[in-house]
């Protein structure tokens, strides 16, 4: 176990987006936050995308070679630029996540990482939380506990993550620890950016809606809408957690659509997924803090903002980085691990008991 004290963990984070890898430090004693550090970021290519895209929806016995070496390719890549970092918090690249059914499937070898980089690894953050009944989703919570006391919040708050899946976390930063009963409720909103996507991908050959520029000129269609909502996931009371393709069909409801309103209407699904999950929340959130991808579109951020009784701001309004926090979250997370503290809780994943979730593997000396 590692001892105690603040050091520099090395975070990284390959999400659903499927756009790479991010990599940030951040200086942490697994409680409080003490600093961040540089970061780094190796984007994906097409091709490498491609093969990420195939393997989706593939677990373990099915032919994912390819796309996990696509994985440890382009983390040793980013990784090696790091001088600083002794211990890596590695979370791989999701390719399945069924809780309630096979579980979950993160490729990438984090002993692997270790020996090639010659540093110690934090992995398989998910697997420990699945077997004691929990989601294995969101992790990120935790360190959202971190974030709300190193800003000095003094009143419940809310972190909405929109990256592929949205989540959201509320948090309640007068507790004295993230385990502790009414501190965190944390759980997936619904699809986020990765519908819009995979849209734009089909109909335009572009990764994602650049500055919302297709959403401003389109119209949400509110039939389409109205039937997004029906899905019985919104009736779900947290916590819950999805797949990235679970609402696959929602892009079948925008098909006759034309290529603006197609993607107007998929953004106004996204902030109406948040709205209804906003309802879960134990009190109102002071304030809603956004990270992830979604944030760089301002039309989903103002339908948030026309949607919600709170202000709704780009977690840089604090002094945090959007694009960074979740690389920062299990380099985090990661030193948790080493010192045998929680990483989720009830109320975060529904887990039985709150438990600490990961491999360490250290290098052969």
């Amino acid at each position: 176990m590692l001892k105690a004290g603040r050091l520099w963990a090395l975070g990284t984070m390959s999400g659903t987006s499927l756009d790479g890898v991010d990599a940030a430090l951040i200086e942490t004693d697994g409680h409080e936050i003490f600093a961040f550090g540089e970061t780094a970021y190796r984007a994906y290519s097409d091709a490498e995308r491609g093969v990420l895209t195939a393997a989706l929806g593939r677990w373990p016995g099915q032919d994912v070679a390819q796309a996990e070496a696509v994985v440890m390719a382009a983390h040793r890549e980013v990784l090696q630029g790091f001088e600083r970092g002794a211990l890596i918090g590695f979370h791989g690249q999701t390719l399945a996540h069924e809780p309630r059914g096979r579980g979950t499937h993160q490729i990438g070898d984090g002993a692997a990482l270790a020996e090639a980089l010659g540093r110690a690894v934090v992995w398989d953050f998910r697997s420990a939380d699945i077997e004691l009944g929990g989601q294995g989703a969101p992790l990120a919570p935790f360190y959202h506990f971190a974030c709300a006391r190193y800003i000095g919040a003094d009143a419940p708050l809310a972190f909405l993550n929109l990256g592929g899946v949205g989540n959201i976390t509320w948090v309640d930063p007068r507790k004295a620890r993230p385990e502790d009963e009414g501190a965190l409720l944390a759980f997936d909103t619904g699809p986020a950016n990765a519908p819009i996507n995979d849209v734009m991908m089909a109909r335009r050959g572009e990764p994602f809606d650049r500055d919302g520029r297709l959403a401003k000129v389109g119209n949400v269609v509110d039939g389409a809408l109205e039937l997004f909502l029906d899905e019985p996931y919104f009736m779900q009371m947290p916590p819950k957690s999805l797949d990235r393709d679970a609402f696959a069909d929602m892009i079948g409801l925008v098909g006759e659509l034309s290529d603006a309103d197609a993607v107007a209407t998929l953004t106004g699904m996204v902030a109406a997924a948040v709205l209804r999950g906003m309802e879960h929340c134990p009190t109102p959130p002071e304030r809603m803090l956004v990270t992830g991808g979604g944030r760089h579109n301002p039309v989903m951020m103002e339908m948030l903002s026309v949607a919600l009784d709170c202000p709704v701001e780009p977690v840089e309004a604090v002094g945090l980085d959007g694009d960074m926090l979740e690389a920062q979250a299990f380099g985090y997370l990661a030193v948790r691990v080493a010192r045998g503290l929680p990483t989720s809780a009830r109320g975060t994943t529904g887990v039985r008991a709150a438990v600490s979730g990961g491999i360490l593997s250290k290098p052969e000396v």
